[in-house]
C-alpha cells in the first residue's frame, strides 16, 4: 500500500468521481484539516475496509440532526437528512478494535457537492462536483486576513483549553481560503456556521463570514471573562470558606468532636435559661443568640454578636450578697479603721440601721466632702466590709466623654459597657458598695457632659431601670449603694449636688492625727519596710514635731510620706548591720529628715502695729492668713495686693468705708486720710486669695496701723463686715479652728452666728482655745487690741 503522501497525491491527478459517504454528527471537516473519528456500525466499517483496500479515499457529509446517543450510529442515515456539501478526505490511520469499533484519523482534501446517489446499500454512495475557491486578492482581503489573525489569536487567549501557541498559526498561512477554514474549525461555534462556511467557494465571502462568526465569538468570551472577573471575586472566596468549613466538619465527624459555634450556641442558651433574666433581657438574650446561630465563627458580626451576649450573661442580674446588720460589729470596724470621723460614722450606723427595720427601704447617695488625705476612700472601704457587701471603686476624675458612663452603642468598632456596668460586672454582686471617687473633677465637652448622665445614676426615683448604651436593656441599679467623694462641692452640678447628702470630712487636729499616727500609720510604714517594733519605736514628740515642722496639711499622707521616709532611713541602716533597733526621738527626727521645714505661723505675725491674724479655708483644709496694713503720705487712697480676688478687694474697701464713717467713734484724726494713703498686702503673694471672710482682719489691721495700737498676741479672727459695722458668718469654721489649733493660736474671734459650729470642734481643742462671739464689729476691735 503506498505511503500517505503518494496517496494524496494520487488524489490530486485522479479524483473520484463517486465516492463513498460517511456521515458525520455535530461536527463539520474543512479541506486541509486533520479530524479524529470513531466508527460502531458495521455496515461503515465495510465501508473504510474497501476505501482503505482502494484509494484510501471516502466522502463526509454532516447530518442536519443532532447525535442521538440511544440511536446505532450511522444506522439508518436516509440522504435526505445530509447536507448536499461535504468534504472528501483521505483516511490517514485506521486501527480496529476488539470490540467492534474502528479509530481511524482524516484529512480533509476539496469540498465537493452530491449530484446524485448512486447507491444507498449497504453504505451510501454519491457521484460528486469538486468546488474549487474563487480567489480575488485585494486591499478588502487583505485587510479581512489582517483582522481575522488578531482576532482569532485574542480568541485563543480567552478561550480555556486552547494551547496560545494556536494564535501564532494564522502568520505562516498564505491562502486566506485556507485561513477562514482552520479559524472556522478551531473557534467554538455552531454546526449551522461551519457548515455554511464550507458551503462558500468565493474566498471573499467565506472571510466575511469568518470575520462575523469570530467577531461575535469574540463578544461572547470577553462579556463571559467581565461577569467572571465581577462574580468570581464574590463567589471565590465563599466557596473556599465553604469548602474549608465543609472539610472541618468532615474532620470534626470523623475524630468524634462537635462545632464549636455549636457548642457556644448551646453553652449561651444554657446560661440564658440559668440566669432567669427580666423579660426585657431575655427578649433581647434569645434575639441575638438566634442571630449568632445563623452565623459561622469567621464572620466579624460573629464576634460582635457573642462579646454582647458575654456581657448580658455575665451580670449579676439575680446574684446578691447577704447584708449585716449587726450595727454592734458595724460600729467596731469603723472605730477599728477609722480614728475620729464622727459625724460619717454615725451617718452609716444611721443607714445600718434603717435598712434593718426596713429592708426595702431606698437608702441615700452619700457624698464625703473634705481635704484630701481625710479618708474618704478608705471610709468607703469600711462601710462596705461592715455591711459585708463587694466594694468597688472608679475615679471619675478628668472623665469627660458621657459614653464612660452609659457605654457606646453596638454600632461603635470595640463598643464596650460604660463604668458602671463594668464594675457591676466585676463585683459579681447587684448590691456592692460603689464607690464614685472625685466626682467634683467631672469635665464635659463636645462628647457629652458625664455628669448629666450620673443624674439617672444617683437617682432612686430612676436607677431601678438604668439603661447602658451598649446593653440597651434596663438593668436594676436600686440595690447598689452609691458613695462619691469631692475636695470641694462649688465644680459640682447643682442637679448632681442636690441628689446627694454632703458629709463634711474636715482636717484633724494635732491630737487626731497623733493617735492616728501610733494606731495606723507607723504599724502600716513598719510592715512595708520590713520592719517591726522591736527594729524602730516613735516617740510621741518625735510624732508632734514631725507634724508641726515638716507637715502643715488637714490630711495625713504627707505626714505618713514623712514616716515612711524615717523608715527607710532605719532600714537602711539595719539592712547594713550598723543597728539594731532605733528610738526615733525630738533629737533624731532631723536626722532623718532635715531641718524643720515649716516656720510657726504665729512668729510670722510680730507684735507690731497694722498686723493682725486672719483665717481661710482653702481645698486642702484651713490655714493661717496675715494682714498687713502700712501708711504712707497721699490723698486717701487704697492700695491691695497679694493677688487678692474681687470679693476681697470689695471687702477691703467696705472696711476703710466703715473707718472713715465711724472715724470719732475710733478716736481717729478725721484730716488723717486727706494726707496719707493707705497699703494692705497678704503675704504668700503668688496664692490666689478670695472670700468675704478676711473683712475682719484687715479692718483690725487698718484701725491697728492709724491708732497705733498692737493687736493682741496668739489671736486670730474670722468673719464677713457690712458698712453698718456687723459680722456675718462665714464657713469652714472647723477647718480654720483647727488651723488655728496647729498654729498655736490661743483666741479666737468669730461671728456670733457662727456659735452652732461649736459642736464639730473637738472638746481637747475647745479646751486650748479661747473663744469669743461677737456681731459687731466694735466689739471686735474692743477685744482685738491689748490694753
Amino acid at each position: 500500500m503506498p505511503d500517505n503522501q503518494s496517496a494524496s497525491d494520487m488524489f490530486e491527478e485522479q479524483k473520484p468521481e463517486t465516492l463513498s459517504i460517511l456521515p458525520l454528527f455535530d461536527t463539520v471537516l474543512f479541506p486541509k484539516m486533520v479530524l479524529p473519528l470513531v466508527v460502531m456500525q458495521k455496515k461503515s466499517i465495510q465501508l473504510l475496509e474497501e476505501a482503505m483496500a482502494q484509494n484510501r479515499t471516502i466522502g463526509l457529509l454532516t447530518s442536519q440532526k443532532t447525535y442521538d446517543p440511544n440511536a446505532e450510529p450511522y444506522a439508518g442515515q436516509s440522504k435526505e437528512e445530509l447536507h448536499t456539501v461535504g468534504t472528501s478526505a483521505l483516511i490517514l490511520k485506521m486501527v480496529k478494535n476488539e470490540d467492534s469499533r474502528a479509530q481511524l484519523l482524516v484529512q480533509g482534501l476539496d469540498r465537493f457537492t452530491v449530484k446524485n446517489y448512486v447507491q444507498e446499500s449497504p453504505y451510501l454512495r454519491a457521484d460528486v462536483e469538486y468546488m474549487e475557491d474563487v480567489v480575488k486578492t485585494d486591499k478588502e482581503t487583505e485587510a479581512m486576513v489582517v483582522n481575522i489573525s488578531v482576532l482569532f489569536k485574542r480568541v485563543v487567549e480567552l478561550t480555556p483549553g486552547l494551547p496560545p501557541e494556536l494564535g501564532s498559526m494564522p502568520g505562516s498561512i498564505v491562502e486566506p481560503g485556507i485561513l477562514g477554514d482552520m479559524v472556522t474549525s478551531i473557534i467554538n461555534s455552531t454546526v449551522q456556521d461551519k457548515q455554511k462556511v464550507l458551503g462558500i467557494s468565493d474566498v471573499k465571502k467565506r472571510l466575511k463570514e469568518v470575520t462575523r462568526i469570530i467577531s461575535h465569538q469574540m463578544e461572547l468570551l470577553e462579556l463571559g471573562q467581565k461577569i467572571q472577573t465581577q462574580v468570581k471575586g464574590d463567589i471565590e472566596k465563599s466557596q473556599k470558606e465553604y469548602y474549608l468549613r465543609q472539610q472541618m466538619k468532615a474532620i470534626r465527624e470523623e475524630l468524634g468532636e462537635k462545632d464549636d459555634s455549636s457548642v457556644e450556641v448551646q453553652e449561651y442558651k444554657t446560661k440564658i435559661n440559668d440566669l432567669n433574666l427580666p423579660e426585657d433581657a431575655k427578649k433581647e438574650a434569645d434575639r441575638e443568640l438566634a442571630r449568632l446561630s445563623r452565623m459561622h465563627p469567621s464572620s466579624s458580626e460573629y464576634t460582635v454578636a457573642s462579646t454582647y451576649l458575654d456581657w448580658l450573661t455575665g451580670l449579676p442580674w439575680n446574684k446578691r450578697t447577704e447584708d449585716h446588720y449587726d450595727l454592734a460589729r458595724a460600729r467596731k470596724i469603723l472605730e477599728q479603721d477609722h480614728y475620729g470621723l464622727e459625724k460619717p460614722k454615725k451617718r452609716v450606723i444611721e443607714y445600718l440601721a434603717v435598712r434593718k427595720l426596713k429592708p426595702d427601704s431606698k437608702g441615700p447617695i452619700l457624698c464625703f466632702s473634705g481635704p484630701p488625705g481625710t479618708g474618704k476612700t478608705s471610709l468607703g472601704r469600711s462601710i462596705a466590709k461592715a455591711l459585708g457587701r463587694k466594694f468597688y471603686r472608679i475615679s471619675l476624675g478628668g472623665v469627660r466623654d458621657e459614653a464612660e458612663i452609659r457605654g457606646h452603642r453596638r454600632t461603635y468598632v470595640g463598643a464596650l459597657p460604660g463604668r458602671i456596668i463594668q464594675g457591676i460586672r466585676r463585683a459579681e454582686s447587684n448590691n456592692p458598695v460603689f464607690m464614685l471617687d472625685e466626682i467634683d473633677k467631672l469635665g464635659n465637652d463636645f462628647r457629652g457632659d458625664p455628669s448629666s448622665a450620673l443624674l439617672e445614676v444617683l437617682d432612686p426615683e430612676q436607677n431601678f431601670a438604668f439603661s447602658d448604651h451598649y446593653l440597651d436593656v434596663p438593668f436594676d441599679l436600686s440595690n447598689v449603694m452609691f458613695i462619691t467623694t469631692a475636695n470641694v462641692l462649688d465644680t459640682i452640678p447643682h442637679a448632681l449636688r442636690d441628689r446627694m447628702e454632703v458629709l463634711q470630712l474636715s482636717g484633724y487636729s494635732l491630737d487626731e492625727k497623733l493617735k492616728i499616727a501610733t494606731r495606723f500609720l507607723v504599724p502600716r510604714q513598719r510592715e512595708e519596710h520590713g520592719l517591726d517594733a522591736s527594729h524602730i519605736s516613735f516617740s510621741k514628740g518625735a510624732i508632734k514635731l514631725i507634724i508641726s515642722g515638716y507637715t502643715q496639711e488637714a490630711g495625713l499622707r504627707n505626714l505618713e510620706r514623712e514616716i515612711a521616709a524615717i523608715c527607710r532611713g532605719v532600714a537602711a541602716k539595719i539592712a547594713e548591720q550598723k543597728v539594731e533597733t532605733v528610738s526615733v526621738t525630738i533629737k533624731t527626727v532631723h536626722k532623718y529628715l532635715g531641718p524643720v521645714q515649716i516656720q510657726p505661723e504665729v512668729s510670722a505675725g510680730g507684735a507690731t502695729p497694722g498686723v493682725a491674724t486672719g483665717l481661710a479655708w482653702t481645698q486642702t483644709g484651713g490655714v493661717v492668713l496675715f494682714v498687713e496694713a502700712i501708711a504712707m503720705k497721699g490723698k486717701g487712697n487704697l492700695v491691695l495686693t497679694g493677688q487678692l480676688g474681687d470679693v476681697m478687694k470689695e471687702s477691703a474697701t467696705a472696711a476703710l468705708s466703715f473707718i472713715k464713717a465711724n472715724a470719732s467713734k475710733i478716736k481717729i484724726d478725721e484730716d488723717y486720710f486727706s494726707v496719707h494713703d493707705l497699703h494692705i498686702h497678704i503675704p504668700a503673694g503668688a496664692i490666689p486669695k478670695d472670700g468675704p471672710s478676711a473683712g475682719v482682719t484687715m479692718l483690725t489691721a487698718m484701725v491697728s496701723l492709724i491708732t497705733d495700737r498692737i493687736v493682741k498676741k496668739d489671736l486670730a479672727m474670722t468673719g464677713e463686715i457690712t458698712l453698718r459695722g456687723d459680722v456675718l458668718p462665714v464657713g469652714g469654721i472647723k477647718e480654720k479652728v483647727l488651723a488655728a489649733h496647729r498654729a498655736g493660736i490661743k483666741t479666737l474671734i468669730l461671728p456670733k452666728w457662727n456659735k452652732k459650729d461649736m459642736e464639730d470642734i473637738p472638746e481637747n481643742v475647745q479646751r486650748d482655745i479661747k473663744f469669743y462671739f461677737i456681731d459687731k464689729m466694735m466689739d471686735v476691735l474692743k477685744e482685738a487690741f491689748a490694753k
